[in-house]
């Protein structure tokens, strides 16, 4: 069969259909390990049930509108960067009650939205370190990120895609052939029926930034903070982040993916690899 393996489930009621939205947080490039930025990379993922996602969208357009005006036409782009450093339409922030308003609000509608989240960080220095011919990080990430979200669609009979922002030809190509080879051939000893039982497509959708898609914005976000939170749980920097970043961090602590007997988060809601 060509296209699709499962074209039956492509048009699940729109409430059942699950999404997952991919971001990353450093490079895929071998070179620099001896700095923070470039030896972790970080791939970090938020996974919606459609009305939850419906509800989401809502919630970002009504407070991106309320906190910097600007026409449907021409849409603001949440991104971590440029908030940040209050460039582009984001200059209004640079006023410290503007930015106080804007913090507080977008934390407490991450807080309010029902999503899942998992974090892959692949340690590049100690993979290169410890695997003569390593997996590319890409591959290993992506598989890592498939295996949590099919086994909770399989777990709950539940099928969902997966959409990624795109990073230029290069990028998009290498995560694009990373996510069809874990859905033709399997991945970690997961044979690949259990991906593509629960997966609607064999390939993974990309779209660029001005495409304004709120789950792309939400893990734009979160992935730079979640990475160093999860450096912190493996002792590999300090347990201390900027306010904004702590006050993120509290909000989605109850988000992360877990084991669904024992609530456990390592291992399900994020993973360092190698440790």
């Amino acid at each position: 069969m060509t296209g699709d393996a499962h074209p039956a489930r492509n048009h699940p009621a729109p409430e059942q259909r699950f999404r997952l939205y991919l971001d990353e947080s450093g490079d895929h490039v071998l070179k620099a390990l001896e700095k923070e930025h470039h030896r972790y990379l970080c791939l970090l993922g938020c996974w919606f049930r459609g009305n939850a996602y419906a509800n989401f969208h809502a919630g970002l357009e009504a407070f991106k509108q309320k906190h910097i005006p600007h026409s449907p036409d021409d849409p603001v782009i949440l991104h971590r960067e440029d908030i940040v450093n209050c460039r582009g339409s984001f200059w209004r922030l640079r006023d410290e009650g503007a930015r106080g308003a804007f913090d507080r609000d977008l934390v407490e509608l991450i807080s309010q939205t029902d999503f899942s989240l998992v974090a892959i960080v692949i340690d590049k220095a100690e993979l290169r370190a410890k695997y003569p011919s390593p997996s590319h990080p890409y591959h290993l990430a992506l598989g890592f990120m498939l295996q949590r979200y099919c086994g909770y669609l399989n777990h709950v009979n539940r099928h969902g895609d997966v959409m990624a922002e795109s990073r230029g030809k290069k990028e998009d190509r290498l995560l694009s052939d990373s996510y069809e080879w874990v859905h033709t051939h399997g991945a970690w000893r997961w044979s690949a029926s259990v991906f593509q039982q629960a997966l609607t497509s064999r390939h993974l959708k990309i779209k660029p930034k001005s495409a304004n898609i709120a789950g792309l914005q939400l893990s734009d976000i979160l992935a730079h903070p979640v990475r160093s939170l999860v450096l912190s749980r493996y002792g590999r920097r300090a347990p201390t982040f900027p306010a904004f970043a702590e006050k993120v961090l509290t909000a989605v602590e109850g988000k992360f993916n877990r084991q669904l007997y024992q609530g456990t988060v390592e291992g399900y809601g994020y993973v360092l690899f190698p440790e």
